[in-house]
This record gives C-alpha cells, structure tokens and sequence, in this order.
C-alpha cells in the first residue's frame, strides 16, 4: 500500500491548526500545526530540489533535541531518501563508525561538532549541513537555514510503500556489543503510534504535552507520533539535566515524559523536585531497565500514579509489554517487577535453545513478531539471519509469562551467570541490592572462580552521605534471594559505566575481571 504522509499531516493541520505542535526550549522556537506542516514541507522540498536526496540516498543527522526535531518523522516520512538518525551524545569515534557505515550523501550536523567532524565527513564524501551558523566558511559546508530560503511549502507529493520503503536506519545501543544499523518502514513507525493509543487508560490525550530530555533519536523518540496524532505538542530539551527538566516541567505545564528508572530514582532525592510545580505531569513513562518495585513505590508515593512501563526495542517499536497505570495500583510486588502485560497485538512465543515453545511459566527466549518489528539490519544479512525468523525478532531477553499475561524477564542470555551449576540472573540481584536504602545503582556480574566455575559479584555505587558494608549487603541480597544467588563480593564504586542513553554497561564491568583469561563470559 502506498501513502503520502504529507497527506495525513494535511489532515491533522485541519483539526489542529492553530495548536502548538512542537517547542524547542532552548533555541525558543514554537511552531503550529499549520506552521509545522509548511515547514516541514518546505525542508522535503529543499532536500530534494537542492541537495539532490532522492529514493535510496541516505542523509545522517548528527543532532541535539530541538534540531532533531525538525528532521525527525513528520519530515523522514514526507520525502523519499531515507533519514539515519545517530545519538548525539554518542562518542566521536562511535559517530565516525557509523557514518563510515552509512555513507551518507548528506549530514545534518550541530554548528559545535564542525570543526571537529568536517574533514572526517567530507573524506567520505558527503555534503555537510550545519543546522545553525557555521562557525567559518568552508568548501561543502553548508547552512541548514540559508538553503531554505525561497523554498515553496507545497506538498512535495511524494508516495511511499508503506511497508517497503526503508525512510530511516537507527542504531541499537550497543550495551552487548557494537550496535547494529536497524531499519525502519513507515508502517514499522505508525504502528509505534497505534501501540500507545491501545491501553484502556488513555496517556496520550489532545492536552498532551510531552518533554523529551532523553534524545529522540531514539527511546524518547518513541511517543512523538502519537502526540502529533492526538493533536498533543512535543517539547525538547537538549540538556541532559534533571535539575533544568523540573524547571521546564513548571514553565511549560508538561504533562508528560520519559525517564529511566536511574534518573527517576535520581529524582526523588533533588530537591528542585520539591522546588519547581511539577502538578501537571500526568504521566511518567519508563523502561529500557527494570525498576525496582520498592523504588517505584516510593515514586507512587511522592509523584502519585502516574506511571507507565513500556517494554520494547529498537528492533520492536509496538511495545512488547505495558504496565498501565491501572495496573500500577493494582499490581503485585511480583507484578511491579515485570515487564508488563502482553500488547494485544503482539505475538510472544518463549522458546528453548532449539526454537521450540517451552511449556507456559517455563523460562526462554522472548522472540515478538508484530507490524512494528523491523524486518532485519542494514548491510548485515549474517545477523538478520541469527536475529530474526519467520517475521520474529528473537529478543535475547530470557523470561516467561504468567497465567494473567505479565512478561517477566529474568535476564539478557548474554548476562546470565552460571555459578556452581545454578543459574542467577543478574537483573535480579540488581534489583535486590537496588532494594537496600543505601544504594544508588549496580551492576551484578560473574567472575573467575576456581571453586564455581563463575563467581556473583557486584559493583555498587552509594547513595551521596550513606554508608553499608559490603558484608551487610550480602547478607541483605542473600536474604532476598537466598543464599547460592548472593555475591560472594562487592566492590564499592563512584560511578558505573553508562551508555549514552542511561543503561549500565555490564559488558565493560565484566570485561575488567576476565582480562587475560583463556574463556570470556559474553
């Protein structure tokens, strides 16, 4: 089926014209609904009639927040090239790595990152656009807001086959390895908007106000369709600063936005969450990382229940798992702790080691099939083969699902340890030492032992100002868990490796202990 998504934002101009669709916060720019649509026309436009990005052209776009979104779906999903969306706060190296992957015949790039990026862009042969000024005039340089003048707002009428023409390429995060270049029909994207408008407790609503602190490349990005279907308005922030969101929250009346469990945790402990009005936020939504239901409580407590768990990935954009609000009030601690229930249009299957069922409440791979499952990776057949069958994504997430329909996982395949013949999970001794009043964040690996074969051991960094022994935490997990599943050590850390989108890097923690080893756990 074909479809020309200037078409359906012509629609949405005729219900909502005069709202406010989109505010970028710190260049203080706010645009309506008729505003939006003609400049997003007008941007389709330009890229097709001056920097030449036809069918099959990929431009990369090496942006903060408010610049993304003016290249972000409402635009990728009206032209014809396809737009491959990095993470801004991804290294220098990470982003030579992925441009080299790509070879984009365009980049978008933030007047900050030039001088630094130029030479390595054009030695690829692409032409740069810098979103803002540039800071000295060079050869391929061009300004993002210069080729737009004089460009005519019209529909570019351009029709695409909704589930055949690949608009964008996104990275996975890479927490288990180098991240691999997925790939995106429109149809994968509008089914991540139909996945938000299904639970019977609406989040989603025409008075949605949505901040997004986390980068919209890619988790936070997630919710933007929907609140421009809804009729709702986006609002970015570049800086990852929680102090400076609950500052936003107030000023610009958000009713709703994105958090890791971290920096909800994070939070609860700042007192600019006391300081500023954050009344208005209706819904908090999280994932990406478990929460540990003793810290989710006390969120319940603090900011009422307003919070909603999705559970999905970038090879899955309809959310595998949603725990509602509703079920937030009526959940068990057990329940609290899952992934949420199965999405109605969602297909799981919970396999073994051979692909096949294992018997219901049995513990396997978590494989997902649904309209917003990618049909595999750019350039890489080997690991769409090994990724992928039969229209599955095979998650490499280990869990199972209960009789009321709640996914629980117990851990990634790659983060199992196996000590002494046991299998411990090590999301599940996180989240008991995340239960202890002193624990700020973890990250539960196994070790060399002579003994066990592999060792529980946990790095663990503090809360600021509080203190525990590394025996009484062990003896508090193993009264959670029992005893085999406690670490048998733990060293105390002042920070733990993070990703660029807030998740702890077990790999790099485990990767220290078997340096110079003959077997690497992966």
């Amino acid at each position: 089926m074909k479809t020309n998504f200037a078409r359906l934002f012509a629609n949405l101009v005729s219900r909502f014209g005069d709202k406010e669709a989109l505010v970028n916060i710190e260049r203080n720019r706010r645009y309506s609904y008729r505003e939006f649509h003609a400049l997003t026309n007008r941007i389709v436009n330009m890229m097709r009639e001056r920097l030449q990005l036809r069918r099959g052209d990929i431009y990369l776009c090496l942006l903060e927040n408010d610049n993304m979104s003016l290249l972000h779906f409402w635009t990728a999903l009206k032209g014809e090239a396809a737009a491959a969306y990095t993470n801004f706060r991804d290294s220098f190296d990470e982003h030579c790595r992925q441009a080299e992957y790509i070879r984009p015949k365009v980049v978008f790039i933030e007047a900050a990152l030039v001088d630094r990026y130029y030479d390595m862009l054009r030695a690829l042969g692409a032409t740069v656009v810098c979103m803002d000024a540039a800071p000295m005039k060079r050869d391929g340089l061009l300004e993002f807001w210069a080729l737009l003048e004089g460009v005519a707002d019209h529909d570019p009428g351009v029709e695409s086959e909704t589930q055949k023409d690949i608009l964008v390429y996104r990275f996975t995060g890479g927490t288990t390895g180098a991240g691999k270049c997925a790939e995106y029909t429109m149809d994968n994207w509008l089914a991540c908007r139909d996945t938000m408008f299904m639970e019977p407790d609406q989040f989603q609503l025409p008075d949605t106000r949505m901040l997004h602190m986390a980068p919209i490349s890619h988790g936070s990005g997630f919710g933007v369709l929907a609140t421009l279907f809804r009729g709702g308005c986006t609002v970015t922030q570049n800086l990852p600063d929680l102090a400076l969101m609950c500052r936003n929250i107030e000023a610009e009346r958000i009713t709703m936005t994105l958090l890791l469990p971290t920096l909800i945790y994070r939070l609860l402990e700042m007192p600019e969450a006391a300081r500023y009005d954050l009344s208005t936020l209706c819904t908090i939504a999280y994932g990406g990382a478990p929460m540990s239901p003793a810290r989710l409580r006390l969120a319940q407590e603090r900011f009422g229940n307003i919070f909603v768990q999705f559970y999905g990935a970038t090879e899955s954009l309809q959310s595998v798992g949603i725990l509602g609000k509703a079920d937030h009030l009526t959940a068990t601690e057990k329940q609290l702790g899952s992934a949420g229930r199965i999405q109605p249009c969602v297909e799981i299957m919970i396999v073994d080691s051979e692909g096949n069922e294992v018997a219901p409440g049995e513990v396997g791979e978590i494989w997902a099939r649904s309209r917003g499952v990618i049909s595999g990776y750019y350039r890489n057949p080997e690991a769409t083969a090994a990724e992928f069958e039969n229209g599955f994504w095979k998650s490499g997430d280990l869990g199972y699902i209960d009789d009321g329909g709640f996914v629980y996982l117990v851990d990634r395949k790659k983060d199992m340890i196996i000590t002494g013949g046991f299998n411990v999970y090590a999301v599940e001794v996180e989240a008991a030492l995340s239960a202890h009043p002193a624990v700020s964040m973890s990250a539960a690996v196994g070790i060399p032992d002579e003994e066990w074969g592999e060792a529980v051991h946990a790095e663990v960094k503090l809360k600021e100002g509080e203190s525990v022994s590394a025996e009484a935490l062990i003896e508090f997990v193993k009264g959670k868990l029992g005893r085999f599943k406690g670490p048998k050590s733990i060293t105390f850390v002042d920070a733990l490796p993070i990703s660029v989108v807030g998740k702890v890097l077990r790999r790099q923690v485990r990767a220290k202990y078997w340096e110079g080893k003959d077997r690497h756990v992966s």
